[in-house]
């Protein structure tokens, strides 16, 4: 199951103006009837377009659910490229660009749609529920599509059921939820190589410099790193714990990127970046998706100019990789009435 990975190294960035750029990506955004969708781990000149905008700056699904409620023709996804993908696989009628479609995502390369149909054909007995960072192809091959934001909920309602479990491809993810829900899951071998990184023994050391902090960790991490946190979460619930915490200082083990959004929502804290490294690297945190850090204003600007590259998938493969995610959208919608009532929107 284990699949190699390359990594791109990111070329040193060219002397730009920025003012002018953006300037040029607001006036393209409208003359093409396009809207800005950015994830958090994108560089904060792109949250801070998208917001300013009308866009949307969120995790990988809700970028999609607001691109389907929003009312433009052309959706520019400032990602990686599972969430264009996503994008498109909920609005096919709309036109979804990206400013490169190299970016892409290890867990998604991680797992190749023919190899991971061959390990779901060797295990049928089980249902197959696949995380967001996946491909289109994966999707359609998957029963469920979860998030992690919702995983422990959706593994626990369909072990209740008396389901065993295919989870694909996180591994980390998997165990934690596994390790929580105590269903019977079997796990593809592949990994984050952001959140892989972070470190055990020394998040232990900084927690020890900074005993009043509290530890956020995204469930991508390692088991020694989840051990040590105070909250587990997906990106927008460790927001919501710095916005809602009273603690003054934060060590946050997930991609930097999302600094831009919780210093916005609690400017009066302090961020620590948890440690991806020893003591002797040059780099004690270097938790940034080389892939995310491909999007720039210059990439964005080009694509509206030149009206590509477009997101394509055939309509079997889109069709088929609907049906979980529709699954996981009315699960949410189901947990939501439940816990909120039936006035939630």
């Amino acid at each position: 199951m284990n699949v190699s990975v390359t990594v791109p190294v990111a070329a040193a960035p060219a002397a730009v103006d920025e003012g002018a750029l953006r300037e040029r990506v607001r006036t393209l955004l409208a003359a093409r009837d396009a809207v800005l969708v950015a994830h958090y781990y994108t560089d904060a000149a792109l949250q801070s377009l998208a917001e300013e905008t009308g866009g949307c700056v969120s995790d990988s699904l809700e970028m999609a659910r607001f691109g389907h409620d929003h009312p433009a023709t052309t959706l520019v996804v400032a990602g990686v490229r599972f969430m264009g993908e996503t994008a498109k696989i909920l609005n096919p009628e709309k036109r979804v660009l990206m400013p490169t479609l190299e970016a892409t995502c290890s867990l998604d390369l991680g797992c190749p749609a023919e190899r991971f149909s061959a390990f779901c054909d060797a295990h049928p007995d089980r249902t197959v529920v696949v995380y967001a960072n996946t491909s289109a192809a994966v999707k359609a091959r998957a029963h469920w599509v979860a998030t992690s934001g919702i995983a422990l909920d959706l593994v626990r309602h369909l072990a209740a059921r008396g389901e065993k479990i295919l989870w694909a491809p996180d591994r980390y993810l998997g165990d934690y939820v596994r390790h929580q829900t105590g269903a019977d899951m079997l796990l593809w071998d592949g990994a984050c190589i952001v959140h892989e990184e972070f470190k055990g023994l020394e998040l232990e050391e900084l927690r020890a410099r900074h005993p009043e902090a509290r530890v956020l960790v995204h469930p991508e991490s390692p088991a020694a790193v989840i051990a040590q946190a105070d909250v587990v979460g997906s990106t927008t619930a460790l927001i919501e714990a710095v916005r809602t915490l009273a603690a003054p200082r934060f060590i946050v083990a997930t991609d930097r990127g999302i600094f831009y959004r919780m210093r916005q929502v609690a400017p009066d804290k302090e961020l620590i970046e948890a440690p991806t490294a020893g003591r002797s690297a040059t780099c004690t945190s270097c938790a940034h998706c080389p892939w995310m850090a491909m999007n720039s204003l210059q990439n964005l600007a080009a694509t509206l100019e030149h009206g590509g590259p477009e997101i394509h998938i055939d309509e079997a493969t889109r069709a088929r990789a609907f049906e979980p995610i529709k699954r996981l959208l009315d699960f949410a919608a189901a947990r939501r009435r439940i816990v909120y009532g039936n006035n939630d929107a």
